[in-house]
C-alpha cells in the first residue's frame, strides 16, 4: 500500500462548495448484488461508508478534469466498483480504483464528444450544456485558474489536479493515470509550465 505524501502547501487556491451527495443506493447498478456481498451486511456497510467518504473528492476530481457532468461520471465510477465489490481482494485499493475510473470515464467521454463534434456540421452543433453543479463550482472557484486548467492538454491537467488538488504522490499519480512514475513526474513539471503560461496569457500571473 502506498502512503500519501505530506499535504502540498503551494496548490493553486480554488474554493469549492459542499456537494449534495446522492444516496448510496443511487450509485449501485439496478441488478442484484454480487453473491459475496448480498449475504454480508458488512460488505454493504463498507461500500456505503466508502461512498460517503469518497464521493465529494471524486466529484471534485471529475469537475477539475473538465467533465461536462461530474456527478454522472462519479455515479458511473461507483457503479463499476460496486459490480466488482464482492470480488475485490484488497478494499484499501478502492480509492485508487475510483480515481482511475473517473479519469478513464472523463477521457472516454471527452474523446466521444470530440468525434461527434468533428462529424457534425457547424450549423448543427448543439451548445454544450453545463450541469448546475459545474456552474456552481465555477462561480465559487477561481475562474481564471479553472479556465487555464481547461486550456491544458488532458494529461497535463490530470497530473496537476491529482498532485495539487488531491495531494497524491508521484507513484499514486502514475497509478491513476496508468503510466510510469517518471512520466507522471514529467506531466506535472510540464503541466506547471503550461499553466503558468496560460495564466500569464490571461493576466493571472
Amino acid at each position: 500500500m502506498v502512503t500519501d505524501d505530506p499535504p502540498v502547501t503551494d496548490r493553486p487556491p480554488v474554493d469549492e462548495p459542499s456537494v449534495t451527495r446522492p444516496t448510496v443506493a443511487e450509485a449501485r447498478p439496478d441488478r442484484p448484488a454480487d453473491s459475496a456481498t448480498a449475504g454480508s451486511s458488512g460488505g454493504t456497510d463498507d461500500f456505503g461508508m466508502l461512498f460517503r467518504r469518497e464521493f465529494p473528492t471524486m466529484f471534485r476530481l471529475a469537475h477539475l478534469l473538465g467533465a461536462d457532468d461530474p456527478e454522472d461520471v462519479v455515479q458511473e465510477a461507483f457503479v463499476r466498483l460496486h459490480a466488482r465489490w464482492g470480488r475485490l481482494r484488497d478494499r484499501t485499493s478502492a480509492g485508487g480504483y475510483l480515481r482511475t475510473t473517473v479519469i478513464n470515464v472523463v477521457r472516454s467521454r471527452a474523446e466521444h464528444r470530440a468525434v461527434v463534434r468533428r462529424r457534425t456540421p457547424p450549423a448543427e452543433r448543439a451548445d454544450v450544456v453545463v450541469s448546475a453543479e459545474t456552474a456552481a463550482l465555477d462561480s465559487l472557484g477561481d475562474a481564471t485558474i479553472l479556465a487555464a486548467l481547461r486550456d491544458l492538454s488532458p494529461r497535463h491537467r490530470e497530473a496537476l489536479v491529482l498532485r495539487f488538488w488531491l495531494d497524491l504522490s508521484e507513484r499514486q499519480i502514475a497509478d491513476a493515470m496508468g503510466t510510469s512514475t517518471g512520466t507522471a513526474k514529467s506531466h506535472v513539471s510540464r503541466g506547471l509550465s503550461a499553466l503558468r503560461a496560460a495564466l500569464a496569457d490571461r493576466g493571472g500571473a
